[in-house]
């Protein structure tokens, strides 16, 4: 039987759910492997072996919010069977300069406020990393790769020319340029409302 794993960018994939969905959306995270899983098994014409799930996420310590995800991801989320979270912290980007002077800018000439940014560390480079290392494992023959960004456009390429499968799972029209390179797609905002998590 062949092997399936997932993988996914998770802030790409809240994002979009948000865009499609709304901020009331709420994803149960238990059905989603079974869901993709045979979303991808009715793809191929076969049954496919759930390898394991993947999810990468970056966070901000200093904001409570991402304080409360880091809690879930790693006492909830981690808890599913065959789902490994890997948490990357986001760290502050360097000062904004002048490009005349190139003087440091630190507060917002307008209303004086500080001007701070974090900037996303190494959440892509983890996935495609995953994404060859384990496929030179033999740990899938299909993955699906959960995101619309299309930076993960020329790994999907060497893996399909090396004989493994990328299947795109994305909101469309967001993310029909990867999806084009992969070797399929799923449609998340035509079958995501059936594992809705509903509070009772």
């Amino acid at each position: 039987m062949a092997k399936g794993r997932i993988f996914i960018d998770y802030w790409n994939f809240q994002l979009n759910i948000i865009n499609y969905y709304g901020k009331e959306f709420r994803l149960d995270w238990s059905k989603l492997s079974s869901l993709l899983i045979g979303k991808s098994a009715d793809i191929i014409g076969s049954l496919l072996e759930y390898e394991g799930m993947n999810v990468y996420m970056s966070f901000d310590d200093n904001k409570t919010s991402d304080k409360h995800l880091k809690d879930w991801a790693k006492n909830v989320l981690d808890k599913f069977p065959g789902i490994d979270v890997t948490m990357l912290e986001r760290k502050p980007r360097n000062p904004f300069k002048c490009p005349d002077c190139h003087q440091e800018i630190i507060a917002c000439p307008h209303c004086g406020k500080t001007m701070k940014a974090t900037v996303e560390k190494g959440v892509d480079t983890a996935i495609v990393t995953d994404l060859i290392s384990l496929a030179w494992e033999n740990s899938w023959d299909y993955s699906i790769l959960i995101s619309s960004d299309k930076d993960f456009i020329p790994a999907v390429d060497m893996l399909n020319r090396k004989g493994f499968h990328v299947i795109n799972a994305h909101f469309p029209p967001a993310g029909a340029e990867l999806a084009n390179h992969c070797w399929a797609s799923i449609d998340l905002g035509s079958c995501l409302k059936s594992i809705e998590f509903i509070r009772k």
